[in-house]
């Protein structure tokens, strides 16, 4: 329900300490390669005493000094256990299980709309299509101030607390009191709760005449369905040659990127197998159903990609049938089955590795413990990695041919064909500050709203592109907003800067003014990746 921090915009201004432990948190959420199994036959329950973790627990249980909390124990020995195997092995709590699933399965039920919270208050960004809010009349801008007659707004209101509130179960009603524009009273509503999907590709565009562009954040059951929906589109409006970011995409369910990749390889060509000590070798390979196999191809990754999205990016570059573009991809190559326990919580446990078809195991080392694998990003930056491709260096072993006898490497990640440093150009401290605190993101919001009727002039996302110009007096509108919320002035970074946080502002009014084509629209103009891309396609 809150806006995302997408892939092309904030994530890019990041110092490299912040930006680090962002693509943690990113990749341990959404690196999964995974199947999910209910069965849990095989595990005991928790509370079956047997075993010697069971004997030293019941020794600890009878004699410690103070009384312990037994489950709390036995969760944290099972993490530290699953811990010791790799770093994707984890242990889910029942109590986080529905969280950690929900963005996977693809929706959840509450009111569906995307909000922000400005100034202490809930304001919709936009009702999601289709979902009871819309259905009922709510509509971007409005602020919701009460919630079942109880005041939420000007209480230092969280998200947690908003969702608390405002999701639920299906069919179940819920009480809110709005305040509108131009309205004097509160308008009330009383919404029943629906299903809400959790989209995972956020756009499916025509950049220009042609020329696909498809986002996919993540691999998710219903991920083939949007993306064969957006790609139909697209195919009606006339594509000729298709770009598909997976730049950010932490990865998701294996079948999701088969099916994916299947789209655009011929019948026959290997896409991806897997194999473990006690897992079979398993081969997926492309059926017939491919619409785009002869059409350009590109794809765009970064250290974020990891997972599902090195499977696409590793059978379209081992079957020399798309250009991969970017940086080299995050480097995981574990499979993960979800196995549920009886008392609600699950194990993902690693079964398998990876191998994309020229035999490569992506997979980077995670032999120094979890804080050195996840600060490898770091590395990177700290080496020279994300501006110069020859500071990579690869063995001879780690040396594979694709379909034509080109050299791919494996070994931790996927190399891209053509290597796009990071651009640094307009990064400053300023920059860090106003956006860590979420102060670009607000006043793009306040802005939109406050000027919606102003903006009536934009019939269509594409008028806005094209038209509005956003000026320094824009500029120092935000500086004047930054300032009250404690960021000071600072001209010198602000002249390094002023170009990108003017395209980010225009891109975000975009999107709560019209949607998310607008925002890609505005930010991929200026995104050096994408030239890069475009230049590959029209050659």
């Amino acid at each position: 329900m809150e806006d995302p921090i997408n892939n092309s915009s904030p994530r890019k201004w990041l110092n490299p300490l912040i930006y680090s432990c962002l693509l943690i948190a990113g990749v341990v959420l959404g690196s999964l390669l995974t199947v999910k199994r209910q069965n849990a036959a095989n595990i005991a329950s928790p509370h079956q005493k047997t075993g010697k973790l069971d004997n030293v627990l019941n020794f600890i249980e009878d004699n410690y000094v103070d009384t312990i909390n037994r489950k709390k124990l036995e969760e944290s020995t099972l993490t530290a256990m699953l811990h010791q195997l790799d770093p994707h092995s984890e242990y889910i709590p029942a109590k986080e299980l529905e969280e950690v699933n929900e963005p996977l399965q693809g929706n959840f039920h509450g009111i569906g709309i995307e909000f922000n919270i400005v100034n202490d208050t809930i304001c919709v960004v936009h009702p999601i299509e289709g979902g009871p809010s819309e259905r009922l009349g709510l509509k971007a801008g409005d602020r919701i101030v009460k919630v079942e007659g109880k005041n939420v707004a000007g209480i230092k209101i969280t998200n947690k607390k908003v969702f608390e509130m405002l999701r639920g179960q299906k069919d179940t009603k819920v009480n809110i009191s709005i305040k509108r524009e131009g309205q004097k009273q509160l308008l009330d509503f009383t919404i029943t709760r629906g299903e809400i999907p959790i989209y995972s590709v956020d756009v499916s565009i025509l950049t220009e005449p042609g020329m696909g562009y498809i986002k996919v954040s993540r691999f998710a059951s219903a991920t083939y369905d949007e993306f064969r929906k957006g790609f139909n589109k697209l195919t009606k409006q006339g594509m000729k040659k298709l770009i598909i970011d997976l730049r950010g995409n932490g990865g998701g369910y294996l079948n999701a990127a088969v099916d994916i990749a299947d789209e655009f390889l011929s019948k026959g060509m290997l896409i991806v197998y897997t194999k473990g000590k006690s897992s079979p070798m398993k081969k997926y390979v492309a059926t017939e159903k491919g619409s785009f196999e002869a059409n350009k191809l590109v794809v765009l990754i970064d250290e974020g990609s990891a997972s599902a999205s090195e499977i696409v990016s590793g059978a379209l570059q081992d079957n020399d049938r798309a250009t991969i573009i970017g940086r080299r991809s995050f480097g995981k190559g574990l499979v993960q089955e979800q196995i549920e326990i009886p008392d609600g919580s699950a194990i993902r446990l690693t079964v398998a590795r990876y191998y994309t078809p020229s035999g490569r195991c992506i997979q980077k080392p995670y032999n120094k413990g979890l804080e050195a694998y996840y600060s490898e990003e770091y590395e990177r930056y700290e080496n020279g990695e994300m501006l110069h491709s020859d500071s990579i260096h690869f063995a001879d072993s780690l040396k594979f041919k694709t379909v034509s006898g080109r050299t791919v490497y494996g070994g931790g990640g996927i190399m891209p064909d053509i290597f796009v440093p990071i651009d640094t150009s307009y990064r400053s401290t300023y920059l860090n500050k106003v956006f860590y605190k979420g102060l670009v993101n607000d006043f793009a919001f306040s802005y939109a709203d406050k000027h919606r009727a102003s903006f009536a002039s934009y019939k269509t996302a594409a008028d806005f592109v094209k038209d509005y110009a956003p000026t320094f007096a824009l500029l120092n509108e935000f500086v004047a907003f930054a300032e009250k919320n404690g960021i000071p002035k600072n001209e010198a970074q602000l002249k390094k800067s002023s170009g990108y946080l003017l395209t980010q502002i225009k891109a975000l009014i975009g999107r709560n003014l019209f949607d998310n084509n607008a925002y890609y629209l505005v930010l991929l103009k200026e995104d050096n990746v994408y030239r890069a891309a475009i230049k590959d396609l029209n050659q």
